[in-house]
């Protein structure tokens, strides 16, 4: 398994301890037609260095936007039907569980995406704001899954 890590300086690569600095960048990741090959052979071409500087870096997107799977488990489903029928929305939320795809919404523009140990903004015009941890998929232009990471997702449920 080969890890990315965006950096204020590029792309570096990982696989086994060693990490190497690819002359690429990370729009070309995603539009890769086999991602994980691509990795290994810019991996196999790069120049060995050291570690990053957590300071330098990035969230794992350059020119993507994100878009979310909403709703995706039980405990959740039961929370947004009554929040639903209590806000006067019916029983739109049933309909979503019960859709034969799941529920796909934007999220964000790259710009408004933090990376590690990088500020986050809340909206001040609620007072129900909580953190959702995500498990977040790297998926390509052509719809292949190619890698994971964590995502914190920001929620003002009061609006």
């Amino acid at each position: 398994m080969i890890r990315l890590h965006h950096t204020t300086a590029g792309i570096l690569l990982e696989q086994h301890g060693t990490f190497r600095a690819a002359s690429a960048d990370v729009d070309e990741l995603f539009t890769a037609e086999d991602p994980v090959q691509w990795a290994a052979q810019a991996f196999a071409q790069g120049r060995e260095q050291g570690p990053p500087d957590v300071a330098m870096l990035l969230a794992p997107i350059q020119g993507q936007e994100v878009w979310a799977a909403g709703v995706t488990y039980l405990r959740s489903m039961n929370a947004r039907m009554d929040e639903a029928r209590e806000a006067g929305g019916g029983n739109f939320y049933d309909r979503v569980y019960h859709a034969e795809r799941p529920e796909l919404f934007f999220k964000a523009t790259p710009h408004r995406v933090a990376g590690p140990g990088g500020a986050v903004r809340i909206r001040g015009d609620s007072r129900w704001n909580v953190p959702e941890p995500e498990l977040t998929l790297a998926i390509n232009a052509a719809g292949r899954s190619f890698g994971y990471t964590i995502g914190n997702d920001k929620s003002s449920r009061a609006i």
